[in-house]
């Protein structure tokens, strides 16, 4: 038997869609599936030696892997006004961001391309995600730029809300935000590519089926969030359009890379290239 490396976030999110094929309720045809946990950014700079078979990427990061992988259509990840947030103490909620020391969650993540599309000359900071708000809290940074479960929390960390890249998204361009693809590596072949995503989409329609059994799971990437937030954040990010992007999902895709282009971010429109 074969193995197929996954690579997915260990997120909340990411283990809700992949608990039916990580417990066995699903199969991914006779292959045997080697999950691979990392942190986006860790993934993102994996795929871009196209070191696994499948694997979660920030769509930010998909112009410098489009030449190994390709797109599936199920499991992006997808806002429909909301998304990554830029925060900072409450005491500085008009903080101008101009100039300003601000936290990202990694050089290649959608949420950092999103900033330097509404933001312009600020001083980037990449950390870890999950250390970016005791950064903002202890001074480090002017402000942190917020995804998971902070989108949700950061108010009752004492932290204020200043730009919301979601909402500027959606105001900007009237579609869907798509912050996170899942990834097949083109060698695979056609075959092995649509297996995986077929397998990933019974995944997902097995969680929907099951919410609380897959929710339990989830929560054991969920940072302590209790079972109602973590509820409320996977059913943000895992959704109708986790299902199938459709032809919103493919138009955004194509507007946030023209967009990247037109300011100079990239240098090339990539194919969208969808399985």
């Amino acid at each position: 038997m074969s193995v197929l490396r996954i690579g997915h976030t260990p997120d909340a999110d990411d283990a809700f869609m992949y608990y039916a094929i990580a417990h066995g309720k699903v199969a991914v045809g006779e292959y045997q599936v080697e999950h691979v946990l990392e942190d986006i950014q860790t993934l993102n700079q994996r795929a871009l030696v196209g070191e696994l078979e499948g694997t979660a990427i920030s769509t930010g990061a998909y112009p410098m892997v489009a030449d190994k992988y390709r797109i599936m259509r199920v499991g992006s990840s997808i806002g429909r006004n909301y998304g990554p947030m830029v925060v900072a103490l409450g005491e500085r909620e008009g903080l101008q961001l101009k100039g300003a020391r601000i936290a990202i969650p990694g050089e290649h993540t959608t949420a950092h391309l999103l900033l330097r599309l509404y933001t312009e000359d600020f001083d980037a900071v990449p950390m870890a995600f999950d250390s970016i708000v005791s950064a903002v809290q202890q001074g480090q940074v002017d402000a942190g730029l917020l995804i998971h479960e902070g989108q949700i929390t950061y108010a009752s960390l004492g932290l204020a809300k200043i730009l919301d890249l979601g909402e500027a998204w959606g105001e900007d361009t009237g579609l869907p935000i798509p912050l996170g693809l899942d990834m097949v590596r083109r060698d695979l072949g056609e075959s092995v590519a649509s297996l995986m995503a077929e397998s990933l989409r019974d995944s997902i329609l097995f969680a929907f089926e099951h919410e609380d059994e897959a929710l339990e799971y989830a929560m054991q990437f969920s940072r302590g969030t209790d079972k109602e937030t973590c509820r409320r954040f996977v059913r943000m990010y895992v959704n109708e359009d986790t299902i199938d992007m459709g032809d919103e999902g493919q138009q955004a895709l194509e507007t946030l890379f023209s967009k990247a282009k037109d300011k100079g971010i990239i240098a090339d429109l990539p194919p969208i290239d969808l399985i």
